[in-house]
């Protein structure tokens, strides 16, 4: 695959996307430090220029940047940290009231979802466009918060896998330091993604893009991810009339 072909068929699409979805907007994206938001806000600012591109650091209490701020600097683009700390801590009295039944997975999703509504609050402030940093390795198998990280105006990177987003990475020159880190959650004592999948991106994007999986016990998991989180990869049912 030519990447340079296919980084400048996705930077022609975020220029058409926002020539017909808001011509005089930013794009305001969450900077995690990890390949996606570096490959996305790179890719946006390569189409709209750098002064239409707005990066958002959201640390939690104790958490670090994880470079997002040397990411914006390396970019050029405009950068905006907004803690929140304080938020998290207000949940405090829904964890209390829900005792045992509130589970790890219900107190891990509220970080992603404060974070789109803190991006939200800062686009609409600015006539901004939210970018929607998810990919299809990801979204394949349901890793992503429904209305947190796996919302957004548009979704440059959503039609492709993880390799292809290293390569477009590459293609642009980012550093490698950005582009092949392991990607992980940035939960405290947590692991690398592929750790917790039970199997590298590489098996999962070669599944997808040509169906081929030798380990058939690997290739049920992925279908049985696929398949119970469908619903995420779409918009809600909605009952109407005929």
């Amino acid at each position: 695959m030519d990447y340079n072909i296919l980084k400048d068929e996705c930077v022609e699409w975020i220029r058409n996307w926002f020539a017909a979805n808001g011509p005089e907007c930013c794009a305001v994206l969450g900077m995690s430090g990890g390949k996606d938001s570096t490959v996305a806000a790179a890719l946006c600012a390569r189409a709209l220029g750098k002064d239409r591109v707005v990066g958002v650091a959201m640390p939690a209490e104790g958490q670090s940047l994880n470079e997002a701020d040397e990411i914006c600097r390396h970019l050029g683009i405009r950068y905006i940290c907004a803690p929140i700390g304080d938020i998290l801590a207000s949940f405090g009295g829904v964890s209390a009231c829900l005792g045992e039944g509130f589970s790890n997975q219900s107190e891990q999703n509220i970080p992603p979802r404060v974070r789109m509504t803190v991006l939200y609050a800062i686009a609409q402030t600015l006539n901004g466009r939210v970018v929607n940093t998810c990919n299809l390795s990801e979204d394949w198998i349901g890793y992503a918060t429904r209305w947190g990280d796996s919302a957004g105006d548009f979704c440059p990177l959503g039609g492709l896998v993880v390799q292809e987003i290293r390569g477009i990475g590459h293609a642009m020159e980012l550093p490698s330091r950005w582009v092949d880190k392991t990607p992980d959650d940035g939960l405290p004592h947590s692991c690398s993604d592929e750790q917790k999948f039970g199997f590298t991106y590489e098996v999962l994007d070669r599944y997808i893009r040509t169906g081929v999986c030798e380990d058939e016990e690997i290739r049920k998991k992925i279908d049985r991810m696929h398949e119970r989180n469908l619903f995420k990869m779409r918009m809600p049912d909605s009952f109407g009339i005929e």
